[in-house]
């Protein structure tokens, strides 16, 4: 029997789980495949497997556990602060390994210490690999998206691309690009001229009424997937965004921070110091990264064992604040990972607010680790 499907694996896990005070939560195999195509990044969206009811609802192979956790939590009116936990199969397709794998983890609802449930969510992944894992050394890796927002709003770029760049964030080809890209502006070409003046003399009224007429002409009107007042919403702001740039001392900050690599003992100074030094307005977001280094402290979380990358984030658009990996000393193996996820169960139909933070544990990484030595 594989080790990860042993009852002792499953009993010592779940054990842990009743410590930490979360409540054992199934979910169904099958999912409606829209939450996770809406919010769950391009990354885990290309990789799910997809199916459809016999009424034509689009449906899904379970790709994750945090989307379908927080819709139950919905569905059943449960008050919060809550915590739950999970364990169970996950599909996705992979080019390397099973398509079919492990995972558990745990995800906090409604706690409004931000710090505080954000530093009980790392010790308490630390815990879990520590626990089927004895003996060994981790590390842990953290960014923090809401630190990343707060730089790229400061700089001053147009909403168009602070939303690019967000979405960008942690996939290092793709932002290493779009900072290529800001060092110049880039015309819009291939315009009909008599958009250009009207896009010249800012005339939106007559601009509209053209397009109207142009799709009318050409019979596009009746089917086409957008009015022309919103084609020429988009088209004035394709036109901002191609045209905006970033002169030479902000993008030098924003290379600066993200080139930020330092263990979280030093992390606040080094982050006080760059906010300093490029002078842009970051109290609000300094303020709450000290609080949580003040938190990983109190839950007693050793700072020298985890890293800040400014540039670090994870492939799924939800996360908002901080995000983390646990990795084995020596290893690049993702063997825990999570975040705080705050706006999702706004957008999946909670009438409040629900601030949240969780991770997921790779189990078959971490059986694998413990099967090989014994």
């Amino acid at each position: 029997m594989p080790l990860i499907n042993s009852p002792a694996f499953a009993a010592d896990l779940l054990a842990l789980f009743g410590e930490l005070r979360t409540e054992r939560v199934d979910i169904p195999v099958i999912q409606p495949a829209e939450p996770f195509l809406n919010m769950a990044g391009e990354d885990l969206r290309r990789r799910i497997f997809l199916t459809e009811s016999e009424t034509g609802e689009s449906l899904c192979l379970r790709p994750e556990f945090t989307i379908p956790v927080c819709l139950r939590h919905i569905e059943t009116a449960t008050g919060t602060p809550k915590r739950y936990s999970y364990l169970g199969e996950v599909f996705r397709q992979r080019r390397e390994g099973a398509n079919e794998f492990y995972q558990a983890g745990i995800e906090d609802l409604g706690e409004r210490d931000f710090a505080g449930a954000d530093a009980r969510a790392v010790a308490d992944a630390l815990a879990c690999v520590e626990r089927i894992l004895p003996g060994r050394a981790f590390t842990v890796t953290i960014g923090d998206q809401a630190v990343f927002e707060a730089v790229v709003a400061a700089l001053g770029l147009p909403v168009g691309w602070q939303r690019r760049l967000i979405q960008a964030f942690g996939q290092t080809e793709l932002l290493d690009a779009m900072i290529t890209r800001l060092a110049k502006p880039e015309a819009v070409t291939g315009l009909a001229p008599e958009v250009e003046a009207l896009l010249a003399a800012g005339d939106d009224e007559g601009l509209t009424a053209y397009i109207a007429a142009e799709m009318e002409r050409t019979g596009y009107l009746t089917n086409a997937s957008r009015s022309p007042a919103e084609i020429v919403r988009r088209l004035k702001e394709k036109r901002n965004l191609a045209g905006a740039s970033l002169d030479a001392a902000k993008l030098d900050a924003l290379k600066e921070f993200l080139s930020i690599n330092v263990s979280l003992r030093y992390a606040p100074g080094v982050l006080a110091d760059f906010a300093r030094a490029a002078n842009l307005p970051l109290e609000k977001a300094i303020a709450g990264f000290d609080a949580r280094v003040a938190a990983f402290s109190n839950a007693g979380v050793p700072l020298a064992d985890i890293t800040w990358r400014a540039a670090f984030g994870r492939p799924l658009d939800y996360y908002t604040g901080l995000v983390f990996e646990v990795t084995e000393r020596g290893d690049h193996r993702v063997l825990a990972g999570g975040g705080r996820y705050d706006r999702m169960l706004t957008l999946l139909g909670a009438a409040d607010h629900i601030p949240a933070v969780g991770f997921a544990l790779w189990l078959d990484r971490i059986a694998a680790l413990k099967g090989a030595n014994g």
